[in-house]
């Protein structure tokens, strides 16, 4: 399967918050390697993915209380 890079609008504002999701998408199959630009007003995640889809990244991002919304390039 190839590699697709995603990213999402997302209200991950600090790195608390990106803690709470930090275990869900380190442990993910499918997830190679993801980051959040804080500093970014629309807080980007990006995510470096390996089969996983845009909606089953959302969905884990959802399931911790936060919102992603996939970014259309």
């Amino acid at each position: 399967m190839e590699n697709t890079e995603f990213q999402f609008k997302t209200n991950l504002n600090c790195g608390g918050c990106v803690s709470k999701v930090k275990a869900d998408l380190d442990s993910t199959d499918g997830i190679c390697e993801w980051n959040v630009d804080t500093a970014n007003n629309d807080k980007i995640l990006t995510v470096k993915s390996e089969g996983i889809t845009q909606d089953e990244i959302v969905a884990i991002v959802k399931k911790k209380g936060f919102k992603a919304e996939p970014l259309v390039v």
